[in-house]
């Protein structure tokens, strides 16, 4: 895409290092004291689940200010079978340009192009205020529900939407993020690594905060 200075393409080897910085300002502090996900985004690169045709940059005027990549995912339907989805993310736009429109943009370009290539459906953990503007909405109104979270618990917070119409019709059961999401609790020790080759920010505990 290239429209009124705006530029989405693929992320190639050379932008790694500046996404990866970029994904760490956009989330510090935010979920957390700190955050998890440009070590997150920086696994998943490699992982199998990865799908290299939907791993998107946005530049406004030559400046590097969003990104957005797909995971391939299941849901293990109650009828036995195992249903290919989507998900997504990390997505994030740079702290100085959030809420300008950037972040739909790009949202909207990166649905239509996995739509493009034949993907099904996508749920997705994001803010329904946001996402329901894209055509996300609850996944418990399509019968899918989030591993492990008990029936009585909030889910407000597990979106879904489907790419082809009617992809979901007639399918019910259960979704867990792809592993490749946990690295960052799993690998401690190579997470600080990693963190520390990025400039020093100060760990704040915010009110907002998830964990």
């Amino acid at each position: 895409m290239n429209d009124k200075n705006i530029v989405i393409r693929r992320e190639t080897p050379q932008d790694y290092r500046a996404v990866e910085n970029l994904v760490r300002e956009s989330f510090w502090n935010v979920y957390r004291p700190g955050c998890l996900e440009h070590y997150v985004l920086h696994r998943l690169r490699d992982d199998p689940a990865f799908v290299q045709e939907l791993d998107f940059v946005m530049e406004k005027d030559g400046e590097l200010i969003g990104q957005n990549m797909f995971m391939r995912a299941v849901i293990h339907a109650d009828d036995g079978r195992d249903v290919p989805i989507l998900t997504m993310g990390p997505i994030c736009i740079a702290p100085e340009y959030k809420r300008q429109g950037f972040g739909k943009i790009l949202l909207d370009y990166s649905l239509q192009q996995a739509a493009s290539l034949g993907f099904g459906a996508l749920c997705f953990e994001g803010n329904i205020d946001f996402y329901g503007k894209s055509g996300f909405t609850f996944a418990s109104c399509f019968g899918i529900r989030y591993h492990d979270l008990p029936a009585d618990a909030d889910a407000s917070f597990f979106l879904c939407r489907e790419l082809q119409a009617g992809y979901l019709r007639g399918v019910t059961g259960e979704y867990a993020p792809p592993s490749g999401y946990f690295a960052a609790d799993r690998e401690p020790e190579a997470f600080a690594a990693f963190d520390a080759q990025f400039p020093p920010k100060e760990k704040l505990k915010l009110p907002g905060q998830l964990f």
